[in-house]
């Protein structure tokens, strides 16, 4: 975040991109989900103050449609004042001057009770034991970094990753993950270097329809590349065989990171159906 010293000092098209950058941050400081090194840390002023500062100098941005200035001065004007909505507004406004929309990663998750020490770090999270997830040559570091969010959410223990998986700390992974990457744990592992011990099945066409696929409560799902999917020696480890996707489209595709938040969805509610 830049400093409140240095607000005023920004021009132009740096001074917009700049400012909607700071709104995105604060939106995830604000949600609990910060960047490591990216929380509010300005003692001069609250976080609060410093968000109606960065506001103001939007408002007298001679490319701020009207309409869009209103919006804005009633959300200041608004009590309580809803610090978030306020910063997603200001940084939507500032995109739609610059031309450019918001990617995908960027959305923010709610906030939900953790449990930290008296620093402030995650003491644990809670999950589904034996819940893992085999990412096999996942190339692209948003697909990955979506994987992981996706797993954290629906609690999964662990997420294994092959080692042709892209680095999970590259930053495109890292942003959207969300904050997922850290607090998610991981392993680099070859196919036949997984637990002998624990049921593998593989997210992949032409398996068993997902509504009739018998989840495990332990097991191993292994979701393939995005433009391969799953290797032919995964599909000889899958010893619950293959789940897929039901898909009535023309172009019957569906990312794998969509596919995989698809699959985390009932492969939980069949915990709470049994």
């Amino acid at each position: 975040m830049i400093a409140p010293g240095k607000l005023f000092q920004l021009e132009g098209g740096q001074r917009r991109r700049k400012l909607a950058l700071t709104f995105g941050a604060l939106e995830r400081d604000i949600a609990g989900i910060a960047e490591k090194g990216n929380e509010y840390h300005f003692p001069s002023m609250t976080r609060q103050e410093y968000t109606r500062c960065l506001v103001e100098i939007v408002l007298k941005d001679a490319a701020l449609p009207k309409e869009a200035a209103a919006e804005l001065r009633e959300l200041l004007d608004t009590v309580p004042f809803d610090e978030r909505r306020t910063c997603n507004v200001a940084r939507n406004h500032l995109l739609a001057i610059i031309g450019t929309f918001p990617a995908e990663w960027d959305l923010v998750i709610a906030p939900h009770a953790v449990t930290r020490d008296e620093s402030g770090v995650v003491k644990a999270r809670d999950f589904f034991s034996g819940v893992y997830v085999y990412a096999e040559d996942i190339r692209s570091p948003f697909n990955l970094g979506s994987i992981f969010r996706t797993a954290e959410a629906f609690g999964a223990e662990k997420l294994f990753l092959s080692p042709g998986c892209t680095d999970p700390l590259q930053r495109r992974a890292v942003r959207s993950g969300m904050g997922c990457v850290e607090l998610l744990g991981y392993e680099r592992k070859r196919l036949e270097e997984l637990p002998s011990d624990i049921p593998v099945f593989v997210l992949e066409t032409g398996g068993t329809p997902i509504s009739k696929f018998a989840f495990p409560e332990k097991g191993i799902c292994i979701i393939g590349s995005e433009e391969l999917g799953v290797s032919p020696a995964a599909l000889e480890r899958a010893t619950l065989g293959c789940v897929s996707i039901p898909l009535k489209g023309m172009k019957a595709s569906l990312n794998v990171g969509v596919a995989f938040g698809i699959l985390m969805a009932h492969w939980v509610s069949s915990f709470t159906a049994r």
